[in-house]
């Protein structure tokens, strides 16, 4: 398994990567709550709905903490955390946060593990590879669209 990739140009006028070609990670598909149960069934003893249970408590329980301003550190796993996208305001006693906050977001850390033969390591990235998306449209210099791809 690999994760798939499309190529891309930048047209960002004023950037100085205006006209680069860039990779993008191209998802694949969607794995729900129910199928990760599912697949955990398979692998333990427990049943797929006292799985799918632990599973929705934990997204509750989650939830809460994050908005109680808590840090929540999964074992093994990684941790989360909301951020705060915020504009300036010119000082303390003109911020206002219907002005000022902008959008609030969930910060997720990969848990990383460490050893002498391969450095810092994220936990999911630990042996992952990458490879071209199947055959895909992208646009060339000339402006003409284009087939490439990869092997499949």
């Amino acid at each position: 398994m690999a994760v798939r990739y499309k190529l891309y140009k930048s047209n960002r006028k004023n950037s100085p990567m205006n006209g680069m070609v860039y990779a993008r990670a191209a998802v694949q598909n969607t794995v729900t709550l129910n199928e990760l149960a599912n697949r955990i069934q398979q692998n333990c003893t427990a049943k797929k709905s006292d799985v799918k249970a632990v599973l929705d408590e934990l997204v509750e329980v989650m939830t809460t903490e994050l908005q109680n301003g808590n840090r929540v550190k999964l074992d093994g796993f990684g941790s989360f955390k909301i951020n705060i996208a915020s504009s300036p305001a010119t000082s303390f006693n003109t911020f206002n946060v219907a002005k000022n906050i902008k959008g609030l977001r969930v910060i997720f850390q990969p848990e990383v593990h460490t050893s002498k033969a391969t450095g810092r390591q994220k936990t999911f990235l630990s042996g992952c590879a990458v490879k071209e998306l199947d055959p895909y449209l992208v646009e060339k210099n000339d402006g003409e669209g284009e087939e490439t791809g990869g092997e499949g």
